[in-house]
C-alpha cells in the first residue's frame, strides 16, 4: 500500500466522519506530506474547498519550484476547479484514488503535461459509492450537476 495514498484515504474518511464530502488529498514533496486536507464544502459551507484545494491551502504559501516538484494524491478523479489548480501551481504528478465514480479534468491534465496515475484504490471506489447512493443531492450540488 501506499502511505501517502492512506493518508489521503484516512483524510476523506474524516471528512465522511464530520458530516461531509469524502473526498481527501495531500501533497507530498520529496517524500514528505507538507499538505493535507479534505472536502470541507459541508463543514464551512465553502463553495471551494474540495480536498484538493483544501490541501493546497494548508501547505500554505510555496515556491513555484516546489509545487513543480510535488506528487498530489487524491481519493477522487480532480474536477475542473481543482485541475485548474494543479495547472496554476505546476504540479506535474497526481496520483487518483479512482475514477469510477467520477471522472474530471483527467486528459486536461495529461495534455497540458501532467503525468496522471489511476489506481482505483477499492477503499475510495466504496467510500464514494456508498455516499452518492447515500447523498445523491449533495454529491450533484458538490460536481455542480
Amino acid at each position: 500500500m501506499d502511505e501517502f495514498l492512506d493518508a489521503a484515504v484516512a483524510e476523506a474518511a474524516a471528512g465522511l466522519q464530520e458530516g461531509g464530502i469524502p473526498v481527501g488529498s495531500v501533497l507530498v514533496h520529496e517524500g514528505k506530506i507538507i499538505g493535507r486536507g479534505h472536502n470541507l464544502r459541508v463543514q464551512r459551507g465553502s463553495a471551494i474547498l474540495h480536498g484538493e484545494m483544501d490541501a493546497l491551502e494548508n501547505a500554505g504559501r510555496l515556491p513555484a519550484t516546489v509545487y513543480s516538484q510535488s506528487v498530489l494524491y487524491t481519493t477522487l478523479s480532480p474536477c475542473a476547479m481543482c485541475s485548474g489548480a494543479i495547472l496554476l501551481y505546476g504540479i506535474r504528478h497526481v496520483v487518483v484514488g479512482e475514477n469510477v465514480t467520477f471522472r474530471g479534468e483527467e486528459t486536461l491534465l495529461r495534455e497540458r503535461g501532467v503525468r496522471v496515475d489511476v489506481v482505483q484504490d477499492p477503499r475510495c471506489i466504496e467510500m464514494m459509492r456508498q455516499f452518492i447512493a447515500a447523498n445523491p443531492t449533495l454529491w450533484n450540488e458538490d460536481i455542480g450537476v
